[in-house]
């Protein structure tokens, strides 16, 4: 991989391709349809699965898949409340998205990808980040947020199970 000039891919967020950081994981979704969506930006969070309900909304079939959450009017513009959570995966690791956090379980492995020297966001510690505040993800609040990272632990074990969580590492109160 070589870069031209001063030109950084991720910008100001941390991380990059096979990061569980923002760099690795926010992605832009743009939606066009002539004459009905009208230009404008959104911080709605959805993800590529939602497609599935939301056209067999926009369709009128019925859409029989639990992970897909029908976000149509979030999609034409009409509506900027996306998902409430996401579980977002980098390289087999996932993390939790909800709301304005991001809480990203302690992993195994090297903390840096050697061969293009981007953070991967493997540690032996949990991580928490408020991305309204801080989208850079450069302050990690696990300590200072003992009862958010405790309700986020608890959010991921719902939707994944205790797979992955070192819940040793970090005494919750």
């Amino acid at each position: 991989m070589e870069k031209i000039g001063n030109h950084t891919p991720a910008g100001f967020l941390r991380g990059g391709k096979y990061s569980l950081f923002e760099a690795g994981t926010r992605v832009p979704f743009i939606t066009y349809w002539k004459g009905t969506i009208q230009p404008g930006v959104s911080d709605a969070l959805v993800c590529q699965i939602d497609l599935l309900a939301s056209i067999a909304k926009l369709v009128g079939a019925k859409e029989t898949n639990t992970d897909s959450e029908e976000l149509l009017d979030v999609m034409i513009g009409e509506s900027h409340k996306g998902r409430e959570s996401l579980v977002i995966e980098a390289n087999t690791k996932t993390a939790l998205r909800k709301g304005e956090w991001l809480m990203i379980p302690p992993y195994d492995g090297p903390a840096k990808n050697k061969w293009v020297n981007i953070e991967l966001g493997n540690s032996n510690h949990y991580q928490l980040y408020n991305l309204a505040k801080d989208i850079g993800q450069q302050i990690n609040l696990a300590e200072n947020e003992p009862v958010k990272l405790k309700e986020m632990i608890e959010s991921y074990k719902l939707l994944r199970g205790d797979l992955n969580l070192k819940t040793q590492e970090l005494e919750l109160k």
